[in-house]
């Protein structure tokens, strides 16, 4: 096969809207792709070697082509991502030299990781090709697998897809590749950054094993328990099956799905009702803030700050103990909010736009 001696592929950011810890649960999500990205400009060499270059984190990287990997280690993705695309058929024959340039917050619920994991399948597929055809949906999955899969990882399938697809989507995690566009794009979103960097293995795999251990008790006493199906009438009479502990889990599973379907209505109208879509993400944030557990107090003081300078609703982004905040303003009000987010201690605040997905430049 011919390998192209320059290849640049743009992968974004990605803000999750509605479903923040339910794509782990298989339940819906709606996420959507923003304007802050990663670049990756690949030239080929003749070291056959991957020369990774990470300006950004001064850092770099040198995987010989030959290299298999048979031992992982914990989150080198580089690495998975190389075991996994094998598997489709993907097997590097030339070296390249790498640079890896990002503007997305790092380590602040936007997913910086996850849009260098999708850029660099997407790079591995583009150079070396595989035995599928190459599309979106096939990059998430692979990228998916890699990141997740490979390392037994507690997260779920938005990042990937929400990055490789782009725009605003509903994704449904409890299956392979289904998802719908919902929306192109949307006025008046802000991202705030807290300075404060977020956990995530280490929160995602707690509240994942408290919400299933919840699930599980449900399921053992309840035929035909189905997670989707149940509203907050079924809760009312399931949680007597479940320990006081494990009972906010519960119903931040239910309450939070509940919230997901009721956006999705407001998007699949086409003439999307901002004011209404922040009373559900104030109503979504706070779950994840009283039941959860996940803010920090200077991400509260954010989301109290935006509101009070005329935000239609705010909440926290990703896996939580810190990073980011999207706050949805009206138009007229979005330097007045930015603004009093920065005097409030925010680290940085701005406008961000729906962007496409991961593309080849």
């Amino acid at each position: 096969m011919l390998t192209s001696n320059n290849i640049t592929i743009v992968a974004p950011g990605r803000i999750c809207l509605f479903g923040d810890h339910q794509d782990y649960l298989e339940l819906p999500v709606i996420a959507c792709a923003i304007d802050r990205q990663v670049i990756l400009s690949a030239k080929i060499n003749h070291d056959d070697c991957f020369h990774i270059l990470m300006p950004n984190i001064k850092s770099e990287r040198h995987i010989p082509i030959s290299e298999t990997f048979d031992i992982l280690k914990p989150q080198d993705y580089f690495a998975s991502t190389l075991r996994v695309v094998k598997r489709y058929g993907c097997i590097p024959n030339k070296g390249y030299t790498i640079n890896l340039e990002s503007n997305i917050p790092i380590n602040a619920g936007i997913s910086s990781s996850s849009a260098i994991v999708v850029a660099w399948v997407f790079f591995l597929l583009k150079a070396f090709g595989c035995i599928k055809k190459i599309f979106p949906q096939l990059i998430a999955q692979i990228a998916y697998e890699a990141e997740v899969l490979e390392h037994n990882s507690p997260g779920g399938k938005m990042d990937q897809f929400t990055i490789a697809i782009g725009n605003i989507i509903y994704i449904d995690t409890a299956q392979d590749l289904v998802y719908n566009t919902i929306g192109t794009s949307m006025e008046g979103l802000i991202l705030a950054e807290s300075g404060i960097s977020k956990e995530t293995l280490g929160l995602l795999s707690s509240i994942k094993s408290k919400a299933t251990k919840a699930i599980d008790c449900v399921s053992k006493n309840v035929s035909n328990f189905n997670l989707k199906a149940t509203t907050m009438d079924d809760y009312k009479i399931f949680s007597k099956y479940i320990s006081q502990d494990l009972e906010p889990y519960f119903y931040a599973a239910i309450i939070n799905h509940t919230i997901t379907n009721k956006a999705l209505t407001l998007f699949k109208d086409g003439n999307i009702d901002v004011e209404k879509v922040g009373k559900l993400m104030n109503e979504h944030h706070d779950i994840l803030k009283n039941k959860l557990n996940i803010t920090v107090p200077k991400i509260d003081n954010m989301i109290d700050t935006a509101l009070k300078a005329g935000a239609y609703g705010a909440k926290i982004v990703g896996s939580g103990g810190g990073g980011c905040i999207v706050v949805l303003s009206p138009t007229e009000k979005k330097e007045e909010i930015i603004n009093a987010l920065l005097k409030s201690g925010a680290k940085n605040a701005y406008e961000v736009s729906i962007s496409q997905g991961a593309y080849c430049k």
